[in-house]
């Protein structure tokens, strides 16, 4: 072993153990690592920020951007909204959800499959009494076995794409993981189907809108002529919000205000008050194409950040008794009331003219700019824990054709992948079907940074020749297996390590490792490295080796040892399945 190999070898196993410690974050660890190895002199100056301008980088960015835009557009919501009604008990919701998330995480990133779907498997639960702990697991691990079917599913793929094109010249492209994945997929959903009885029950999950739980709100809705609901009764409209938002008031003729039956006839023009939860409400005005009080003269601030704030009106708030009319809220402020809940009160009035009293919640919406200076003038304290959908979102199908349109593009070879979703991201974008706040908020920036500073040194592990070192002790480890056997041995590897490492870490790391090992075996490097990619993406074992897992902890009342029980026989069908597969695919003999 050379000066230079203990070196790097020294760094990644400071590395590893900083990562497994787990006191310092994951995209520091990473930056003290490229520190290292340029004071090592292991990594050249001039390629210390190579890592940073890698094309992983930006499809890692752009695809949790085009993940997040069709999340925020409803449509997936709206295309499952037929089959929620026969989805009354744990058996069938599980299968569903599941299914779900595997096909959304085909074709968007996982983690923003599982976010799609998270307030879904949620709102099922609240009415249904599922337990959410029955639930959540399960969809997070479907979105990790999704995720094996296309490049753009998950980030190892395309980590590992681009190991190969190091090692041979060329990358994978965008659906060669599919025949591996898909069987993977079949298999995991006919066991997470099944083994979600292996999952505590009845636990209760830490949310903080619990904290904030409250009286429903009250909003104020105009019917345009043009709404599917004009000439229907309000029986029918509330059927739209599946029984979870009651017409309280009708106003007709400016000032007549009535208390409607289920048989009252909806007139275009009649203003509503509405109540129930916010997301709720939310969803109902998107499907009766209702339009909030306040919501038109915002619209017209096209060139403006929008953002949309709970708050509670402070004692010493200038706003109590006095009515938003009044307090000029749109001209002196820029911002416009949505909605108010009042603890052990009904608001008959219209909003403009209810007067607001101390311990009011209000949902205001305006210019990103001016709502902080807002809030502090007014006296309301802002809820910023709470994410409100309500006056947020722009329900649309555009985000789901861009997304159509990329994989169109990838898939018949017009573009590469990172150009292709950089486009589709700046488009979405241009179309604002995300905000650039929003498009900023969805990009888990520890992770880029992560993928950035480990590039630079996971190549010098291979410049200093530490990789062909490694995979001879492999190889003497694997010579006496069978080509297969070696195979699994390497996909094992990839999952035993990537729980306390990160799968981008893993990949990045053990990815030319593993095509070193089966070179020297006379084998063919492409199975290796998908067994690579397929165990490091099949972190089933802990909350802190994926995002995915991490993100339905708290909702889910989960705790650490609770991933293994369903995780472990998972674990084993996914190399039981996935390596006689890889072998099938792609031949363990030749070039």
């Amino acid at each position: 072993m050379t000066l230079d190999q203990g070196l790097a070898f020294g760094i990644i196993g400071v590395t590893i153990l900083a990562f497994i410690w787990g006191r310092l974050p994951y995209d520091l660890v990473a930056l003290s690592a490229l520190l290292a190895g340029l004071v090592a002199g292991i990594i050249p100056y001039d390629q210390a920020f190579s890592g940073f301008s890698d094309d992983v980088v930006v499809i890692v960015a752009a695809a949790l951007l085009v993940s997040a835009a069709v999340s925020r557009s409803g449509a997936v919501e709206t295309m499952m909204r037929p089959v929620l009604p026969y989805l009354k008990t744990t058996g069938t919701q599980v299968p569903a959800l599941v299914g779900a998330v595997m096909v959304a995480s085909v074709f968007t990133k996982n983690i923003g499959a599982l976010a799609i779907f998270m307030p879904v498997a949620m709102q099922l639960a609240r009415r249904t009494g599922t337990s959410a702990s029955s639930l959540l697991m399960p969809m997070a691990f479907a979105s990790l076995t999704g995720g094996l079917i296309t490049m753009i599913g998950t980030s190892p793929n395309i980590l590992v794409s681009r190991v190969r094109e190091e090692v041979t010249g060329q990358p994978f492209q965008m659906f060669d993981y599919a025949p591996v994945g898909i069987g993977v997929c079949l298999a995991s959903f006919v066991f997470l189907a099944l083994g979600w009885r292996l999952l505590p029950q009845g636990r209760r999950g830490a949310s903080m809108d619990a904290a904030f739980s409250m009286e429903a709100y009250t909003a104020e809705a105009r019917l345009p002529a043009d709404a599917p609901v004009v000439g229907k009764t309000v029986a029918d409209l509330e059927a739209m919000g599946e029984g979870h938002v009651t017409v309280a008031t009708i106003i007709r003729e400016r000032f007549r205000r009535y208390a409607p039956t289920p048989e009252w006839v909806l007139l275009a023009d009649d203003v509503l008050l509405l109540e129930g939860a916010p997301e709720d409400l939310e969803r109902l005005v998107a499907r009766a194409k209702l339009r909030l009080a306040g919501e038109k003269p915002a619209e017209g601030d096209a060139a403006e950040e929008i953002s949309v704030i709970e708050g509670v009106v402070t004692a010493e708030s200038s706003l109590i008794g006095s009515t938003a009319l009044q307090s000029d809220l749109r001209r002196r402020f820029g911002i416009s009331l949505l909605a108010v809940s009042r603890s052990g009160q009904r608001i008959t009035q219209r909003l403009n003219a209810a007067r607001i009293r101390a311990g009011d919640v209000l949902i205001l919406k305006g210019a990103t700019t001016d709502m902080p200076e807002a809030l502090g003038s007014l006296g309301v304290l802002p809820l910023t824990e709470r994410d409100v959908a309500l006056g947020r979102r722009k329900r649309s199908w555009v985000p789901v054709i861009v997304l159509g349109l990329a994989m169109a593009v990838v898939a018949l070879n017009i573009a590469p992948v990172g150009v292709t979703f950089f486009a589709a991201a700046v488009v979405l974008m241009l179309l604002r079907a995300l905000s650039t706040r929003e498009a900023y908020d969805a990009i888990e920036w520890p992770v880029l940074v992560l993928l950035g500073a480990l590039i630079p040194v996971s190549e010098a592990i291979r410049t200093t020749g530490g990789t062909e070192l490694i995979a001879a002790w492999l190889s003497g480890m694997v010579e006496l297996l069978p080509p297969s056997g070696a195979l699994a041995l390497m996909m094992v590897f990839a999952m035993a390590i990537t729980p306390f490492l990160n799968n981008a870490a893993t990949v990045l790391m053990l990815g030319p490792i593993a095509a070193a090992v089966a070179v020297k075996l006379g084998l063919n490097p492409d199975p290796f490295l998908m067994a690579v990619a397929i165990g490091a993406a099949c972190d089933f074992l802990t909350p802190i080796g994926h995002q995915c897992n991490t993100l339905v902890m708290g909702p889910g009342g989960y705790r650490f040892g609770d991933y293994s029980r369903l995780g472990l026989p998972l674990s084993v069908i996914v190399v039981a399945v996935g390596v006689p597969l890889i072998a099938l695919v792609w031949p363990l003999s030749g070039g």
